[in-house]
């Protein structure tokens, strides 16, 4: 048995009860196996068993009051996984699955995915089981206040930056930031996602989905192909999948696909224009589901069906796929449909959207396969730009943004094609995105001693 299987049969017997964990761990170490024989130094170090134990998690109750005056107790957790390379990054999501094990797995992915990005960025993740969902605006601000009373001890610009995540938008950052600020009395760049008026940055907004669209078009271009004539199917209905299909849109596929919770639709003729326009008013102005843009532009709605159900029991045309919902929502027999439909590539908007199995079909069968911690790495690629403005105390252009933004994606595709050439695996850019973005952060740690 080699360390890194040790490693993970540790893991799999410590942290038992937190499956999504263990999953990240998994995918993770065994890929990082050809570092093995070349880097003795890292077994010396134990940096593989160092890299699986957080550096810190702080878990706390969160009380408020909704607008009857009933009081309601949360949980809330804040994971500071690994410092090693810079400040704490990673966002808060609302939701009611969140429990430890989610927030380890999004944590223990974040190091590796920051790593990549280039910027000066360590790994963390946070959140509460509280559903905003249903909530109105007063009691959103009330739980956002609260939520913070806690969190502000364990943050700072130098720290821990934290951004949003599922749950977590403008309105959610713009609540915990202003109770952050009266609460220290400084206007500092602890908070990412921000509006454009009290320090956010361009961009960032769009970053995840037009990071995933400037990925994906680098996979293809190693084909000799891009997104022109493409039909691409996206999952979810929120921040992702809206600025995926904007930049899908300009150019020049088509995306056919959107869901939530709820159902999915199918819209064969792309969702752009007016179509793109009255999604924006629906998730962003009025919060509403999906099914009334399946009435409103009479196309197909699946209730109760996810988009990779549909493309599985529709046998829908599939050139590109780019899953922007959540965690494990394409299981193998997705996988094996998407190989049957002809699907050239898919990279990950979402965290962790494909499971283990899945993976496997994608990789066995030619798919081009991005996964999410090299794909999905433009939010927090411009998350970082936005703590730099911040220091600055300046603020670039959409152009200045975009551009390096665009690099940025670049360039972790092409290190992650080169790392897994230089291990033995080309062609791999799970392999390579893995051992790219560990390498960075092994090396920091090595040098830093036993701490």
């Amino acid at each position: 048995m080699s360390i890194i299987d040790e490693v993970i049969a540790k893991v799999k017997e410590k942290d038992k009860g937190q499956p999504e964990f263990i999953q990240a761990v998994e995918e993770v170490l065994t890929t990082l196996k050809p570092t093995e024989e070349k880097h003795p130094e890292f077994i010396k170090a134990k940096i593989y068993d160092r890299i699986v134990e957080p550096d810190r998690v702080v878990m706390f109750r969160v009380p408020w009051e909704d607008d009857k005056g009933e009081i309601h107790i949360n949980r809330g957790f804040r994971v500071q996984f690994n410092g090693s390379i810079g400040p704490y990054k990673g966002g808060l999501r609302f939701h009611p699955s969140v429990y430890l094990g989610i927030i380890k797995f999004l944590g223990f992915e974040q190091i590796f995915k920051n790593s990549l990005t280039t910027l000066p960025m360590g790994g963390a993740k946070g959140g509460s089981d509280f559903n905003p969902k249903g909530k109105t605006d007063s009691e959103v601000m009330r739980f956002c206040y609260a939520f913070m009373r806690e969190l502000y001890r364990h943050i700072g610009p130098d720290t821990d930056v934290p951004a949003g995540d599922i749950g977590v938008g403008g309105r959610e950052i713009g609540y915990m930031y202003g109770y952050y600020k009266k609460i220290v009395n400084e206007h500092t760049g602890v908070l990412t996602g921000k509006a454009l008026e009290y320090g956010g940055s361009l961009i960032r907004p769009e970053a995840t989905g037009y990071g995933v669209v400037y990925f994906a078009a680098e996979m293809l271009a190693t084909k000799g192909m891009d997104f022109n004539g493409k039909v691409v199917v996206t999952s979810g209905s929120g921040n992702v999948a809206q600025y995926t299909i904007e930049k899908v849109n300009q150019l020049g596929g088509k995306v056919i696909t959107l869901s939530d919770s709820n159902g999915t639709i199918v819209d064969m003729d792309g969702v752009k224009g007016e179509k793109w326009n009255f999604l924006m008013d629906l998730k962003n102005v009025r919060r509403g589901r999906i099914k009334e843009y399946a009435d409103k532009f009479n196309v197909p709605y699946y209730e109760g069906k996810s988009v990779w159900d549909v493309i599985r029991d529709e046998g829908l045309k599939v050139d590109v796929a780019l899953p922007g919902a959540t965690q494990n929502e394409i299981h193998k027999d997705h996988a094996e449909a998407l190989v049957r439909v002809g699907t050239i590539a898919v990279a990950e908007g979402a965290n962790m959207p494909s499971t283990l199995d899945a993976i496997k079909v994608f990789q066995d069968n030619g798919v081009l396969y991005g996964p999410a911690k090299a794909a999905n790495a433009g939010g927090v690629a411009v998350s970082g730009l936005e703590m730099s403005q911040n220091s600055l105390r300046y603020a670039w252009t959409r152009e200045e943004v975009d551009n390096r933004l665009k690099n940025i994606m670049k360039s972790i595709h092409k290190s992650s094609v080169e790392a897994a050439e230089a291990y033995g695996r080309p062609g791999d850019l799970l392999t390579g995105a893995n051992i790219a973005g560990f390498l960075k952060v092994a090396k920091a740690m090595v040098a830093f001693g036993v701490v």
